[in-house]
């Protein structure tokens, strides 16, 4: 028999985030255009494009890499992976996310230059933006990603070179910015993707009992998104306001 604790809320399947991005279309430093610069520290990511062209930067271990991404083309990338989308036309991309919710809480560090990075006070202020869509918050995502590609750049270069080592000082530093958000990120995970995992670990206990009492809560749910073009790490973003789903981005 399924436990009698409260239920969960209805999340989308294991309570992974969910958003739709348009990658940006300005030109940085380097020439190319697109988003900045970031990874995450317990969280896996993944694209799936549904329209235009374009590719993804990683950083990660294994050294640099560069993945078109096409209509069709699925690309994830784990933990640590310094990832960078970026614009060859029209690029439209569903995006996944592993414990949903958690890169909104601050599972997300911007490859800002060690300067800003060292001050958490500084970092905090590079990477909150106005809210709303107008142009105030436009300006200010620009200047973010700015400020994410100026960090990058030297990263990259040196991972190309054969020295991982400013790339690993990176990571460190991204453990360091977020340790004290870890207490609030478990409870989210354990309303979240944790409880997930264990309500369908009771749900095959009653089957085995030959118990199907949860089907008899068996329904459909739909959702539209709740806002569109906002401004995310990548690029201009539509959210949902669904449990689990990606839900706007702010610093706690």
């Amino acid at each position: 028999m399924v436990s009698g604790r409260p239920p969960l809320p209805h999340p989308l399947p294991g309570a992974v985030g969910l958003s739709h991005l348009s990658a940006y279309d300005w030109e940085s430093a380097d020439g190319v255009c697109g988003g900045s610069p970031h990874l995450h520290l317990v969280c896996t990511e993944a694209y799936v494009v549904t329209a235009g062209r374009g590719a993804v930067q990683t950083l990660s271990p294994g050294g640099y890499r560069e993945i078109p991404l096409r209509p069709g083309s699925l690309v994830w990338f784990t933990p640590g992976t310094v990832h960078r989308m970026v614009q060859g036309g029209d690029l439209r991309v569903t995006v996944l996310m592993q414990n949903g919710g958690l890169p909104e809480a601050g599972d997300s560090v911007f490859t800002f230059p060690p300067e800003v990075l060292a001050e958490p006070e500084a970092y905090a202020a590079a990477a909150a933006l106005p809210p709303g869509t107008g142009p105030a918050t436009e300006a200010a995502a620009r200047r973010r990603r700015d400020l994410a590609v100026e960090g990058y750049l030297p990263l990259r270069e040196a991972l190309v070179a054969g020295n991982d080592g400013p790339y690993r000082e990176f990571q460190r530093t991204a453990a360091r910015l977020v340790r004290e958000k870890v207490p609030a990120w478990r409870e989210r995970w354990r309303a979240g993707a944790l409880a997930a995992a264990e309500r369908t670990g009771e749900q095959l206990d009653a089957l085995a009992d030959a118990d199907p009492a949860h089907l008899a809560d068996a329904t459909a749910y739909e959702a539209a998104p709740t806002l569109r073009g906002g401004y995310g790490m990548c690029g201009r973003r539509d959210e949902y306001a669904v449990p689990g789903a990606t839900s706007p981005y702010r610093e706690e």
